[in-house]
């Protein structure tokens, strides 16, 4: 029962999202229109090209229906019988103009695919880029397969429409266009005839298109929760989690409910608009028909301008007719069906980071790095209660080139906040954080990343080799520089001893590796990046005892001639910090050496005290 509450709410919420994107969108088409165009405008000159092509392809679909009637009124029925030499002729011109036709065909198509698939690729790399560049807090706060869903599946729902458009419609539109003339040419009466139920054609297209919008924007959504779901479950790190707590099987019935309601949703917008064409094609499909009753009447009546070759090369036009007409309709469609996925495409383009280079950000001032102070900084996260006091309430303090300053204190004291908001990951909302003498949000976040080294708790490493992994700090590093790097951090001989050393694959997030190995390998990294200040957070809090000793000689190796700033929770790591910070509810509450603090019996001795007696018995 619950399942199913809860992909019904799903699929209402997902209703409710579409009809928001689609109404939202409504104001800004006209823009949304300007800025579809606008991802044409490197490719200018080979739309040009296309164009071309497509316009003397029309030009010569003009002349076969034409040369059909010269052909049945003049080399098969014309006053003196067949007359062979000139039907040669006319045929001869025939086959070579549908020859020509379709080699032009071929090399628009090429153009035309390869412009496409260009277009659709730089959208996909320009709304990678600019998540880039989005704050840490969007990311804490949205769903990776969400994300991954935007640059996947969104984009390549809007491929057909990036890819086919511009030919389509002026193809479609030029074949049109020369097929009404050819035929007002033969007969206007047939041609009026023909075309006197497309404005009802258009209205009813407008409101599948409407409804095919909506349908799409449903589907996209699901997409997005199904990768979201994928992006979960199938991680090393949920499979490990749903394998311990037996929740396979509902990991399984999770997805199933939503591809359950993808695959209706599919088949919703698969279905939409398809009453409308079949329409369509019996519209078509009668209208022979109705030529011949029309022209029969004609020529009853005594009109000689319809012979049997204008009727012939009339309704081979007609039947011509058909494949243009039903691609602008199908274009109109996928144009209105795409509005709601280019809507999503660019509200994440639309998305202003709110950490970002202010004009006229300068480089750190290579001659001050590792000086560091916080002068009444307040902050709190953008997605916490305005009610729940700030995460950081007033911090001051400062730290000079080369010293080694540690932050403890209970879980949620505001640790790990201080690292973040030193790298500018975040951003305080009271105060200013210097980093070499200058606040942050006045340096170029380049410069400020290149000056910090960060090892967090949980190092994460790519499916890659050991090699690759460290080279992610310096692509250009050598073999050797690599070796050196490792050595200071404790891992180089457990590399040597793999079967490929620095060729070894560490498997997804590492997972081939143990804890403390992954941890040593990340501070090989960090060595290798070779950055004057050091963030520790929480580095070894998740290792166990021998691990811990080791990857702590690593960090102590790593430290030499550096700024370090040390979060820590086990007091044990940081007793030979110069100065050691203490944090309680987002306060400095007490600050000195490890023996003066022990000796001023605050804080900082109760949390040693609990760390360092065991428990007693029964406890």
């Amino acid at each position: 029962m619950g399942g199913g509450r809860g992909r019904a709410a799903r699929i209402s919420s997902g209703d409710i999202d579409a009809q928001k994107a689609i109404n939202a969108a409504a104001p800004r088409i006209a823009n949304r229109g300007k800025r579809i165009v606008a991802l044409f405008k490197p490719y200018r000159p080979a739309i040009v090209v296309m164009v071309v092509l497509v316009l003397v392809t029309a030009v010569i679909s003009v002349f076969p229906p034409l040369i059909t009637r010269r052909i049945f009124d003049e080399g098969l029925f014309g006053p003196s019988g067949v007359d062979m030499p000139h039907l040669l002729r006319l045929l001869i011109v025939m086959v070579s103009l549908l020859i020509a036709s379709n080699l032009i065909g071929v090399w628009q198509t090429w153009l035309t695919s390869k412009t496409g698939n260009r277009v659709m690729g730089d959208l996909r790399i320009a709304l990678f880029n600019h998540l880039q560049r989005m704050e840490m807090g969007f990311f804490t706060k949205t769903k990776t397969g969400v994300i991954q869903s935007r640059l996947a599946n969104d984009v390549g729902a809007v491929s057909n429409v990036l890819t086919n458009t511009v030919t389509s419609v002026v193809g479609n539109t030029a074949t049109v266009i020369a097929s009404a003339v050819t035929m007002f040419i033969l007969s206007w009466q047939l041609t009026l005839i023909a075309f006197l139920l497309m404005p009802i054609l258009v209205v009813v297209q407008r409101r599948v298109g409407t409804i095919r919008a909506r349908v799409a924007a449903q589907t996209q959504e699901s997409l997005s929760t199904m990768t979201a779901i994928t992006q979960e479950a199938l991680s090393v790190s949920g499979i490990l989690l749903a394998k311990s707590f037996g929740r396979a099987k509902d990991e399984s019935i999770r997805y199933a409910q939503e591809n359950d309601n993808q695959i209706g949703l599919q088949l919703k917008q698969m279905m939409t608009g398809q009453w409308f064409f079949a329409l369509v094609q019996v519209f078509v499909s009668l209208l022979p028909a109705l030529i011949y009753l029309l022209a029969g009447w004609l020529v009853t009546g005594g009109n000689v301008g319809i012979t049997a070759g204008t009727l012939v090369a009339f309704t081979t036009v007609q039947s011509r007719l058909l494949m243009p007409m039903m691609g602008l309709l199908r274009v109109a469609l996928d144009l209105q069906t795409s509005g709601a996925l280019f809507a999503r495409i660019f509200e994440y383009l639309d998305l202003v980071p709110s950490i970002q280079d202010r004009v006229g950000a300068r480089p750190v001032n290579r001659e001050r790095v590792g000086e560091i102070e916080f002068q009444g900084v307040e902050f709190r996260y953008p997605d916490g209660r305005l009610q729940d006091p700030p995460t950081l309430a007033g911090i001051s303090f400062q730290v000079t080139p080369s010293q080694s300053v540690a932050f403890v204190g209970p879980s949620g004291a505001g640790k790990t906040t201080i690292g973040y908001l030193i790298a500018r990951l975040h951003e305080s909302a009271e105060g200013r954080v210097l980093f070499a003498g200058d606040d942050v949000r006045d340096l170029q976040l380049d410069s400020l990343v290149e000056h910090i080294g960060i090892v967090s708790q949980q190092a994460y490493l790519f499916h890659d080799t050991i090699a690759a992994n460290l080279r992610y700090a310096k692509p250009e590093a050598s073999d050797e520089e690599l070796r050196t790097a490792c050595a200071k951090a404790n891992i180089l001989a457990t590399i040597d001893a793999m079967p490929l050393g620095l060729e070894t694959v560490v498997g997804e997030q590492g997972y081939r590796l143990s804890g403390g190995e992954r941890q040593r390998l990340a501070i090989a990294r960090v060595i290798l990046k070779d950055a004057p200040v050091l963030i520790l957070d929480e580095a070894t809090s998740a290792l166990d005892t021998v691990s811990e000793r080791i990857v702590q000689e690593a960090l102590d190796e790593a430290a030499k001639n550096r700024t370090v700033i040390t979060i820590a929770h086990r007091l044990t790591t940081v007793q030979h910090a110069d100065r050691i910070i203490v944090l309680q509810a987002g306060q400095i509450v007490e600050s000195g050496t490890h023996e003066e603090l022990l000796a001023n019996g605050g804080l900082y001795s109760h949390l040693y005290a609990q760390q360092s007696d065991p428990p007693s018995p029964g406890s």
